[in-house]
């Protein structure tokens, strides 16, 4: 296998075993509760009728059942993209559970292959996923499909990690991160500023962040920058 091949058959391993053995929204896991950030946006759509949003990267639900419940009086849906089978079916079963169903529009797809259409989002969000396209040129490709696809006055919220390390914490040893994309902070920074120029930034934070994790079987710490972009088209 090659490298890109490897790291998508960690991720599995990783997500499938996390949505297997954690359950959504019960503390103790990342699962525990939405992005703060992501909830606090759907103020903007408030004196709307109809409301479209599209999750880029759902996992099981941790943010985009929570927006379905905001949204749950109004026309729309909710749109949810994921790789992963485990991600899909859980997220059905979660939304059955909280009583979403019908505001869920599941998506089993690559993200880069998803086609967005034009100016039809209010809101796009994506959290801790596109570092993990397979390459830059698709990055970019995901990007301006957001762009394209999103609504006058609408939203697209980025939350991605950058400046990736990783040790072996018993040894300290210095190991490759799992990660497809590693972008380094300032660079990644830039990128989005020339990519959305034309739009207003409403929030452009960087924050440090770290988290012991287990790879094959070891304690691994994995330390980060965590870049949140939110932008509206204005």
């Amino acid at each position: 296998m090659n490298r890109l091949q490897v790291i998508r058959k960690k991720e599995k391993e990783y997500h499938d075993d996390c949505y297997e053995n954690l359950e959504l929204f019960k503390p103790g896991s990342w699962l525990h509760k939405p992005v703060k950030t992501v909830m606090e946006l759907m103020a903007n759509f408030e004196s709307l009728d109809i409301v479209n949003v599209l999750d880029l990267g759902c996992g099981v639900g941790r943010n985009s059942i929570p927006v379905a419940e905001i949204l749950k009086h109004k026309e729309g849906k909710v749109v949810c993209v994921d790789l992963l089978e485990s991600a899909i079916t859980n997220l059905e079963e979660y939304s059955e559970k909280y009583g979403v169903s019908a505001k869920i529009s599941p998506v089993l797809s690559d993200i880069s292959n998803y086609v967005i259409p034009d100016e039809y989002f209010h809101l796009i969000f994506s959290v801790s996923s596109l570092e993990h396209l397979e390459s830059e040129e698709r990055f970019d490709y995901v990007i301006e499909n957001m762009i394209r696809g999103t609504k006058t006055q609408g939203v697209n919220c980025i939350i991605i990690s950058t400046g990736v390390r990783e040790k072996i914490i018993d040894t300290g040893e210095i190991i490759e991160p799992m990660y497809e994309l590693m972008f380094e902070t300032t660079y990644l920074s830039e990128k989005f500023e020339k990519m959305y120029k034309n739009w207003k930034t409403l929030k452009h934070t960087v924050k440090p962040f770290e988290v012991e994790i287990t790879r094959d079987g070891r304690r691994v710490l994995l330390e980060s920058d965590v870049v949140t972009w939110v932008v509206q088209n204005t």
